[in-house]
């Protein structure tokens, strides 16, 4: 089984208030290989850390000591509590070529990958979305990082050469061809982050406390034009709830926005609506770093106008992702060759991807 890491191209910290966001899968990912037993028992190796875990499925799942395993672990364990016939032991290998902490989701790849070799394993009723939301409850429960649900979504949803708007609430999607000439670029700036602690849950509070405030299920539900006409009010509350709810719900309307920019063609009108995202995450949602901005103007500097450029994932470091016609690709790479470590004493890594099909068996036996 094959599950790709992804990109979100905009709509950030959304999935969770029931937005809307617009991945892509991308050609990085986690592979997992494994073989059926005649037991309960699962052997699992993670090639790329060269560490295994053993549990069996005959008694319940306690949580390992070993994150990397909660991951395959927290998968299984809610299977089994939807199909709790599913004993079947397997010696399972895993690799993946996710940059770790990147914000380009390796866990979620590897959470998918885990869930489609069970649904084959046990020849489970399990559909791709079953699948993706199945890894989510593993991350928020099992694991303990509080993620929405894209990250799973469009690691088994997505669609080969295309962008996916994906409604985090109806599960709805809309694929959104990348124009032909177009690079996706994804830069990692090497600053470490690690989503399991503080920030990202405190943002998460901040927005269930502004939805509450709007007296509303989600920040989805909030206009434009409702936020505007009490903004001032919850500003008086409190500052940084209104400065929270304002990227939020400003962002869903950017995602909307962005798919008209993509249909359209129009890499001018979704370089403005990357420049603003990015501004809002790093001005109201306060989830930027000055590596993350300062990689941000260079890209900018050299993509010009015709295309976009915005920190991407969950935040506190990671990557950036710039949408840019192909022939912009090497200037933006010498423009951050040359600055960035010279400024940051961080070296970058420098990605051109594409977009790629969501989970899939690969080389399946005949």
């Amino acid at each position: 089984m094959y599950a790709p890491g992804r990109v979100n191209i905009i709509g950030e910290h959304t999935d969770y208030n029931d937005g809307f966001v617009m991945p892509c899968a991308i050609n990085y990912g986690t592979a997992v290989a494994g073989v059926k037993r005649d037991d309960h028992c699962w052997r699992v190796y993670a090639a790329d850390l060269q560490l295994k875990d053993e549990f069996s499925l005959d008694q319940p799942l306690a949580r390992s000591e070993q994150k990397w395993a909660n991951y395959v672990r927290g998968v299984i364990a809610f299977i089994q509590e939807r199909y709790p016939q599913f004993t079947q032991g397997a010696d399972l290998v895993i690799a993946g070529d996710v940059p770790h902490s990147s914000g380009l989701s390796s866990s979620a790849s590897l959470e998918v990958a885990v869930g489609k070799f069970c649904q084959q394993l046990g020849a489970l009723a399990l559909s791709h979305t079953d699948i993706a939301l199945i890894g989510q409850k593993a991350e928020n429960q099992f694991v303990g990082a509080n993620c929405g649900n894209m990250d799973q979504l469009i690691s088994a949803l997505g669609e080969k050469d295309h962008l996916l708007m994906i409604d985090c609430r109806s599960l709805a999607t809309e694929a959104t061809p990348v124009p032909q000439d177009v690079a996706v670029i994804i830069v990692n700036s090497n600053v470490p982050h690690d989503l399991v602690t503080g920030e990202y849950n405190a943002r998460r509070r901040q927005c269930e406390q502004a939805a509450e405030f709007f007296g509303v299920k989600a920040l989805r539900d909030v206009s434009v034009a409702q936020f505007q006409q009490r903004e001032s009010e919850l500003q008086a509350l409190d500052p940084l709830v209104a400065k929270r709810a304002k990227h939020v719900v400003m962002e869903n309307q950017r995602v909307l926005d962005a798919v008209i920019a993509l249909k359209n063609n129009d890499l001018v009108k979704l370089g403005e609506l990357m420049g603003q995202s990015h501004d809002s995450m790093r001005d109201d949602f306060a989830i930027t770093v000055p590596q993350i901005d300062y990689l941000v103007e260079l890209a900018q500097v050299a993509i010009g106008k015709n295309g976009g450029v915005r920190m991407t994932g969950g935040g506190f470091g990671g990557c950036i992702v710039a949408l840019a016609p192909r022939d912009k690709v090497d200037a933006v790479r010498k423009i951050i060759a040359d600055n960035y470590q010279k400024v940051t004493g961080l070296k970058e890594d420098f990605y051109v991807c594409t977009a790629s099909q969501g989970v899939h068996v690969v080389n399946p036996e005949a």
